[in-house]
């Protein structure tokens, strides 16, 4: 997402950097305890791999160079040397319900990744927030967010749905899982529920299950031969042209359920329906990479300037 809306600054001396942390998150990272986030080894050697292969220029950590303005898709850890700069913050997807661990952010003031991204765009460390539809540019308000910070762009991983069924699939007919990394990031599921909620809502009709990719793979292929052994199970493969050729989708806390709203698809979430309806990303046939680079222009000096983006893993477009 980010790679795409360089595109349109590439007038500009663009650097790319993996997530990263400081202070005792980092300290963490480096021990290999956050894995499960965006700012992991892991994550970061995708990234990596993903910037070379397009002949991007990195500045791992953002220590080269002084940038004038930085943009970047999660404010839940800002690093100390992008917190003085401009900042142009993109809504990734879908943010976490707001639990308890919100309500102690919020008021407590304690730090917002404890959270998880329920506390997206509550650090105020930004000139402008690019976000996904009018729908959630008042959640995000509701939340604390400025709304004279805020502007509807649409995002790229969501504003042009409809190309996804121009894929081919094997299959037509069916109902569609996608499975959560909740039990990886230390959340609950009942897994067991889940998976005969699937063979219910199916009623009969093939079933597929499409696993997250921070998945445990071994063991969740493992519960579903066991509670549903007429199911196909699916991996490493992008989400998007599956829900596009499935009659019916299911998740739980999943940015994908979008892709299945836009497309007219029966949909199944953990959140109520009529609001993800109201939250869908606008569709504008993919030019919200555009639209955000635009705002980065406004934002930014128009003399020369060095660019940073924050690149997450580079899964592009899959919202399991």
């Amino acid at each position: 997402m980010m790679e795409m809306i360089s595109r349109y600054l590439d007038h500009h001396d663009c650097w790319f950097t993996p997530h990263y942390t400081d202070g005792f998150i980092g300290i963490l990272e480096k021990s290999k305890l956050i894995e499960w986030t965006v700012a992991g080894q892991g994550h970061q050697l995708r990234a990596l791999k993903f910037l070379e292969q397009r002949g991007k220029q990195i500045d791992f950590r953002g220590s080269r160079h002084m940038y004038d303005l930085v943009v970047t898709c999660s404010d839940l850890v800002v690093p100390k040397n992008i917190r003085h700069g401009r900042v142009v913050l993109v809504q990734e997807g879908m943010t976490d319900p707001e639990n308890m661990a919100f309500y102690l952010v919020k008021y407590l003031g304690l730090p917002r990744y404890l959270a998880s991204t329920s506390t997206f765009g509550m650090s105020d460390a930004y000139m402008r927030m690019c976000v996904a539809s009018e729908g959630y540019k008042q959640h995000f308000v509701q939340k604390g967010a400025k709304h004279s910070k805020l502007v509807v762009t649409g995002i790229p991983n969501f504003d042009n749905c409809i190309e996804y069924a121009e894929h081919p699939f094997e299959h037509s007919n069916f109902v569609l899982v996608a499975t959560s990394d909740a039990r990886e990031t230390f959340k609950y599921e009942n897994r067991r529920a889940t998976i005969e909620r699937a063979v219910s809502i199916a009623n009969g009709r093939k079933l597929i299950f499409k696993l997250h990719p921070n998945e445990q793979a071994d063991r969740a292929i493992a519960e579903i031969s066991r509670w549903a052994p007429q199911a196909e199970v699916l991996t490493g493969r992008p989400i998007e042209p599956i829900i596009a050729h499935c009659d019916t989708l299911i998740t739980k806390y999943s940015s994908c359920v979008y892709v299945g709203i836009a497309l007219g698809k029966t949909v199944y979430s953990d959140f109520p329906i009529r609001t993800l309806r109201a939250l869908c990303p606008i569709q504008n046939g993919g030019r919200s990479a555009e639209r955000i680079a635009a705002v980065c222009e406004e934002v930014v000096d128009t003399l020369g300037v060095r660019v940073a983006v924050l690149q997450p893993q580079q899964n592009i477009a899959s919202a399991a």
